[in-house]
């Protein structure tokens, strides 16, 4: 029964989502998708949105680190 959970608690680990080879946040599996946890400023923009899988979680963090430099909304 125990090995269960440890098998559980692995699968549900936070995934790290980087842009430019730095850490913006994480994604952790939520419903049907992934929620977005940001930890830096720039990704601050999407943090707690779901996303249907963990490459649209990394665009939109790409894309909020694009915006964020160039002063976008």
């Amino acid at each position: 029964m125990q090995e269960n959970n440890i098998s559980r608690a692995k699968a549900q680990r936070p995934i790290v989502i980087e842009v430019g080879g730095e850490p913006q946040g994480v994604v952790v599996p939520h419903a049907e998708g992934f929620r977005f946890l940001a930890v830096k400023l720039p990704a601050f923009a999407i943090d707690g949105q779901h996303f249907p899988s963990i490459e649209k979680a990394h665009l939109a963090a790409s894309q909020a680190v694009r915006d964020h430099g160039t002063g976008a909304a």
